[in-house]
């Protein structure tokens, strides 16, 4: 049996609280939080589970085996760093940490004590990426050529970080994650607007290959999209991820060159075939990676989604926020 507290009871921390208390293997011990209306809220949500405000209590207390740092970014590293000097196992909300320096000594100081880290991306965990990841891993979409996303809705505004920072990490984590590419530059644009922090950015990732990726976050739009598209050699994708019925759709859709003798003599031929949507499976994405957390721990397996993974994510949004101030400058990752 895993014994897990939650440090932090806010927008995310009652959701993961609930999906660790429902998992096979896993008993949620104690909830932390400064607020009063919060840890009241836990009260209520979870009977028979501590509760206090002091985060020492959790990460100090001989009967927790693991941690869930669900706080502001600013506050991972030094949540997670001392739950791991306690001998604790950390499962830590998106973005890992505030820079790469503190996501290394995370990386080192797990590894020196046996530890896991699991880092909170959750999209990776669900139906429509992990169909995505078997797309791309099958060859049914061939070598690939770009990844496009679209972010966008009106809110939730961050008062620590800018939009960068709260959506991009989602598409960086599945980037990461689906394809074999490695990040070369980043450049990055944006502005802001209302409350001093970016809320609306474009970024731009070169990799060492020829796959391009764009991603566009916005806390200003109108309407919420949620729209990836994914081109390959042999096949195309659609991600919709509001889309209840068929969030993925394939596209045997394409184009290549064909040669003649000369540069004037090149020929473009178009196919454009049938498009399928296969079937995605419906489960909660956070209840299935709590129960991989609870497996990796229970059998000291490294989860994919590890502090490498995170400090993948990390690297690539420092190097975004650094183009972003720079207007738009390309920065090594």
């Amino acid at each position: 049996m895993i014994r897990v507290g939650v440090i932090g009871y806010g927008y995310w921390g009652p959701v993961v609280a609930r999906n660790f208390r429902g998992t096979d293997g896993c008993e949620l011990v104690a909830v932390c939080d400064k607020s009063p209306s919060l840890l009241e809220r836990a009260r209520k949500n979870c009977p028979g589970v501590q509760v206090t405000c002091d985060a020492a209590e959790v990460v100090g207390s001989p009967n927790i085996d693991a941690v869930a740092v669900i706080t502001p970014v600013w506050t991972h590293f030094e949540l997670a760093k001392a739950a791991l000097e306690n001998g604790k196992h950390v499962f830590v909300e998106k973005p890992f940490t505030s820079t790469a320096a503190q996501a290394e000594q995370l990386i080192e100081l797990a590894l020196s004590k046996n530890l896991q880290i699991m880092v909170d991306h959750t999209f990776l965990f669900t139906g429509a990426v992990r169909k995505i990841r078997q797309l791309i891993d099958d060859g049914t979409l061939g070598k690939l050529y770009y990844y496009d996303s679209t972010r966008v809705n009106l809110g939730l505004f961050q008062h620590d970080v800018n939009v960068i920072w709260d959506l991009a990490p989602h598409d960086l984590s599945i980037v990461d994650h689906v394809t074999a590419e490695t990040p070369e530059f980043v450049v990055a644009t944006g502005q802001t607007h209302l409350n001093g922090f970016e809320d609306l950015a474009y970024i731009t990732i070169y990799f060492t290959g020829k796959m391009l990726a764009h991603i566009n976050v916005n806390w200003l739009s109108p309407v919420k999209v949620r729209t990836t598209l994914i081109g390959g050699e042999k096949k195309m994708l659609v991600w919709n991820d509001l889309d209840a019925d068929e969030k993925i759709k394939v596209y045997d859709k394409g184009a290549e060159i064909k040669n003649g003798s000369g540069v004037y003599d090149l020929l473009v031929s178009y196919r454009s075939g049938d498009m399928w949507a296969p079937k995605i499976e419906q489960t909660e994405a956070l209840a299935a990676e709590a129960k991989y957390f609870v497996h990796c721990v229970s059998n000291n397996v490294k989860p994919f989604n590890d502090g490498a993974a995170g400090l993948r994510v990390v690297r690539m949004l420092e190097a975004a926020e650094k183009s972003l101030k720079q207007r738009g400058t390309p920065v090594r990752v």
